[in-house]
Formats: structure tokens, sequence, C-alpha cells
């Protein structure tokens, strides 16, 4: 009989565990050892719906991993533990753990990250990003003690993030670099027409905004600054202003990267090394 070959996939997001499921399905898990590293405490689960977490959803409700999927047919995973290198000549990933295992074959699906101006204060204690189930629980324990919440970012994931901190009874705003919301999926008169009807529901809208800085006072936000002049008294912040390719792993070992960075594929999504794809 053959050995079994190793296919590591490093990340367990939306992404990594669609391709899991899809190589249940064709029967993989015959031929291949499959181990993931998933950097999170917890298996894949529904970012989409992040806002749900609000409106009384939990984590397990959350979840796209059936109780016992990848036990039953032998998936290795890695909860809580982060790929930090790739070693392509020995054919080797490494772990935050030290855990160190050999591939055969090897998938990246490390996602993204949310971006954050580059705004003086952009660290300070109030500051947060809305990507995680663990910033969503730190949002919520830092809203029980306060009055005003602005997001920074009027796409979608920022508008839901709006919504989120008007449900947890927060005065809230929305505070948007371009001329309107969602600058990147409607129209100006599109534009103009979901500001309405965003403010309709109680949350102020400011569009053409650039923040210059955040003020602390004792340690914790307390207004924003804008480069015309204006300010915006707050008590927290939710950074939504788009997202950046995950792609430290990928540098680390020498793969192609794009101008802008992201890991270029061709067709079949492969990288410049024909063992490593990319999804």
């Amino acid at each position: 009989m053959t050995a079994k070959k190793n296919l590591i996939a490093i990340g367990n997001g939306m992404v990594g565990h669609k391709f899991l499921e899809l190589m249940i399905a064709k029967g993989a898990t015959t031929k291949w050892n499959i181990i993931t590293f998933c950097e999170e405490p917890r298996v894949a689960y529904d970012r989409v719906n992040l806002s749900g977490y609000f409106s009384g959803k939990t984590a397990a409700d959350l979840s796209l991993v059936e109780p016992g999927l990848y036990q039953e047919n032998n998936i290795q995973i890695h909860i809580g533990d982060k790929a930090v290198a790739i070693n392509r000549q020995e054919k080797t990933v490494t772990s935050a753990n030290g855990v160190t295992v050999a591939y055969d074959k090897l998938v990246l699906a490390t996602g993204s990250y949310p971006f954050v101006p580059p705004i003086k204060g952009k660290d300070t204690a109030g500051t947060f990003v809305y990507r995680t189930i663990e910033d969503l629980e730190a949002i919520s324990t830092y809203a029980k003690n306060c009055q005003v919440g602005v997001v920074v970012g009027g796409g979608l994931l920022g508008l839901e993030a709006a919504n989120a901190l008007q449900n947890m009874g927060l005065n809230t705003h929305v505070v948007e670099f371009a001329p309107r919301l969602m600058p990147v999926q409607i129209d100006d008169a599109g534009g103009n027409l979901l500001k309405s009807k965003i403010e309709a529901l109680g949350v102020s809208v400011h569009t053409s905004k650039s923040t210059t800085e955040i003020v602390s006072k004792d340690g914790k936000v307390v207004k924003m600054l804008f480069a015309d002049g204006s300010e915006l008294a707050t008590d927290m912040i939710v950074f939504s202003a788009g997202i950046r390719p995950r792609d430290e792993i990928a540098k680390q070992c020498g793969l192609e990267i794009g101008e802008r960075g992201g890991i270029i594929i061709n067709d079949s999504c492969q990288t410049s090394d024909l063992d490593i794809r990319s999804e």
C-alpha cells in the first residue's frame, strides 16, 4: 500500500474550510494526510454575518464546521496556532508554537487583515477593528462604558459595524474619507440616497472626512480631529477601512508577490512554487 502524502492548508477561515469540505467530498482523505493550521481559537465561522453576534447569535451559531467533521475525516487541526514559516527547500511548515510538519503539497488560505489608516493615536485604548469574534467581544465589553461610537469607513462592513454600535445603545457616527458611502459599489445618486436612509435610522454620516489625529485623555479616546479643522467627540472608534492581503508568510519563503501585495498565481491557483497553491 502506498503511504499517504501530506497536504497542509494554512488558514481555517471561510475559504480554508471550504477547501477542506471539497477535499472531503472528493474522498481525498483516503490518499492524503490533511493538516490545517488555524490561528484563531476556534474553527471556521461565518465572518460575513458577524453582526449577528450582537443580535444574540453565539460563536457556535456562526460556526461553519459541523461538530466532528474534521475528526471523523481524520483532518488534523492545530487550533490557536499560527503558521509562521515555510521552508521550501525542506518542504516544511513551522508554527508559532514550534510545531514543524513536512508537506508534499501546501495550500495557502491566509485571507486578509483589516487596514487601519496611519493616523496619529490609532492604537489608543478605545480603538478597535471589526474582523473576528474576539474583536466583537472586545467591542461589546468596552461599549458598556461608552455613550458615543464612531466607525471609520463607510463600506458595507462599516455600515454593519455602525448598526452593531447603535444596537448597543451608542450614539453612532460613520466617518468616510470618500464623498459618499460605499464609494466602490454605488454612484453619487445612490450614495446620497443611502446616506439619507442611514441617517433616518439614527446614524450620523460624515463624508469627505480625513482623520488627522485621534486624541486621548487619561489614555482613552475622547475625540477625532479632521483635516478640515473640524472635530468629533467620541468614546470609542471602530476601524472598518478595508482589508489587505495576508501575504507575509509567502514573502518570508520567497514566493512571487504582486506589486501592491498579494500572492501571484496562475489559472490553476499555483504560486511560483508549483507545490504551493493559494486559494
